[in-house]
């Protein structure tokens, strides 16, 4: 008969948890500690700029007139919102940027389609497409200006015929078709990006199921393709609403205000009215609007994100 003996050696003993000495705050700041430099670089280079600015939005400050600065509270903003000129500015702001994002996420989504399929040259076509984002903004504005719209020996006349000044008669068109060739390639690399991760099983069932190239583009990859055309939409208008260099190079805000945004009318009433409060209360209000465009532009990649991670 084999009697079975029964130790009782107490619970066995617990091992530490890998993350739990990680998890420390001692060691959670030993991780943090390289990041503070950074951390405290964009501080001082993006935030106490605009709480400066902020502070001088609220000033009364001509430099014709430096001994007569005082507060005025909000009164600079109600002047910005309801001022004559910016309110101008505001409209073509609103003008230059829908109508540059619209045409450049149009051609863009028309140029990814058409990378995606495989010919000879690809690589060197998809090059070359890319080169005018790289092209620095004054140096596209200057290139344009001259090379393109000069009505004496311009491309544009050489090709079309006649002498028209296409920056006098159509100021708002030359600068949107300037902004449209730099950012097209931009929405053509989001949009491609978006097209190569398509399932192609999915198209292969569809044409299977007998549907058409135009029923496929609609139907299937147009609805896919909606988070990266809202994607470059967003990013497009961040940057963009805050053109300075075409509008400076190639109309400086004219004919009269046709062009006049609101970052070159900043730059009117800070370095020619010299209206140091009004153009701060401007800055303030260019700023709050970034940041609400930046808020969908972060909603539609987390969007994008949560879509990856379900897939």
């Amino acid at each position: 008969m084999t009697q079975t003996l029964h130790t009782d050696a107490g619970p066995a003993p617990r091992t530490p948890v890998a993350g739990a000495a990680a998890g420390r705050p001692a060691d959670r700041w030993t991780r943090r500690a390289p990041l503070l430099p950074a951390l405290l670089f964009a501080i001082v280079v993006t935030q106490i700029p605009f709480l400066v600015t902020l502070y001088l939005s609220t000033l009364d400050w001509n430099a014709l007139r430096p001994g007569e600065r005082g507060f005025v509270g909000l009164a600079n903003y109600a002047d910005v919102l309801t001022d004559a000129r910016l309110r101008a500015a505001l409209v073509n702001t609103v003008v230059l940027t829908a109508g540059s994002v619209l045409v450049s996420v149009l051609l863009g989504l028309g140029l990814a389609v058409l990378l995606d399929r495989r010919f000879p040259g690809r690589g060197v076509v998809r090059t070359l497409l890319i080169t005018p984002f790289l092209v620095m903004p004054m140096a596209a504005a200057l290139l344009w200006k001259h090379a393109i719209y000069n009505p004496a020996y311009g491309l544009t006349n050489g090709v079309l015929g006649g002498s028209t000044d296409w920056v006098s008669q159509y100021p708002m068109l030359s600068v949107v078709a300037t902004l449209v060739w730099q950012w097209t390639p931009f929405m053509m690399l989001i949009i491609l990006a978006g097209l190569q991760g398509q399932s192609t099983e999915t198209l292969e069932a569809a044409r299977v199921d007998g549907a058409g190239p135009w029923q496929i583009f609609v139907r299937i990859t147009l609805p896919y393709l909606r988070p990266y055309l809202e994607l470059g939409a967003l990013l497009g208008s961040i940057y963009l609403v805050q053109t300075f260099d075409a509008v400076f190079t190639i109309t400086q805000g004219g004919p009269g205000t046709a062009t006049t945004n609101l970052p070159y009318e900043i730059y009117l009433t800070t370095f020619r009215k010299f209206e140091y409060g009004e153009a701060a209360a401007a800055g303030v209000v260019v700023v709050i609007g970034t940041i609400v465009v930046a808020t969908f532009a972060l909603r539609v990649i987390s969007s994008l994100f949560r879509m990856e991670d379900a897939r």
